[in-house]
């Protein structure tokens, strides 16, 4: 589905700050006070540094590449992508979360859905990276956004697909997996940080983002 799909409806608001500096931000949210903002995703499995483990695993002198090394071998034959299989949830059970945010007293809840790596934690269909139909064959996103509202409790989505332009980049400056066309739709530009997104990184980026909104509705993103 190409971004001329998409019918943005006219909206309150214009694309210059002093439009956007009226924009009000909902009771509900006021409210809330205290909120449950989730990072759990592939870069879980190695559970070693943060969840730039992606990135810096590729990353010559950094201790995760020096760990990836030593833990899982040559970076040509175990790259960031081996880490699906892995990734297979098996104990993961969204309605405990939830039980457990809600003890907290937590009145929302907002997971990374799709972090900088590119794996998508929902039914993306732009992309065949994502937690459906490889690692855990699970909806993660739809499956907690359920159990909350369920329980009373807000969904929201964190999306971080804005800086894939860059994430992968490091291992395009090594011997890696990176460099392989086969996942090239996964690792995906893998540009220099410094450089601006093309147009169509952009549509992507919002074509993925209107969908995710469209689909899961969520409170918050």
């Amino acid at each position: 589905m190409g971004i001329d799909k998409f019918v943005l409806p006219e909206g309150p608001f214009e694309p210059i700050w002093e439009s956007l500096k009226n924009y009000q931000v909902p009771q509900w949210y006021l409210d809330a006070k205290f909120g449950i903002f989730i990072h759990w995703g592939l870069y879980s499995v190695p559970a070693f540094g943060s969840e730039w483990y992606p990135h810096f695993m590729y990353v010559k002198d950094r201790p995760e590449y020096t760990y990836h090394l030593q833990t899982y071998g040559p970076h040509t034959k175990f790259g960031y992508k081996d880490f699906i299989p892995l990734f297979k949830g098996e104990k993961w059970d969204p309605y405990a979360w939830v039980e457990l945010f809600k003890k907290a007293g937590a009145k929302y809840i907002v997971p990374v859905v799709q972090f900088h790596d590119g794996f998508a934690m929902y039914d993306c269909p732009f992309t065949r990276w994502n937690s459906v139909r490889m690692g855990s064959k699970r909806d993660v996103a739809g499956e907690l956004a359920k159990a909350a509202r369920e329980n009373g409790l807000r969904f929201g989505v964190s999306y971080h697909f804005a800086e894939h332009w860059f994430f992968f980049h490091p291992g395009k400056l090594i011997d890696s997996d990176v460099n392989d066309p086969e996942y090239a739709d996964f690792y995906g530009p893998a540009q220099p940080e410094e450089t601006s997104p093309d147009e169509a990184f952009l549509d992507h980026w919002l074509e993925r983002l209107l969908h995710l909104v469209d689909t899961y509705k969520p409170s918050l993103v």
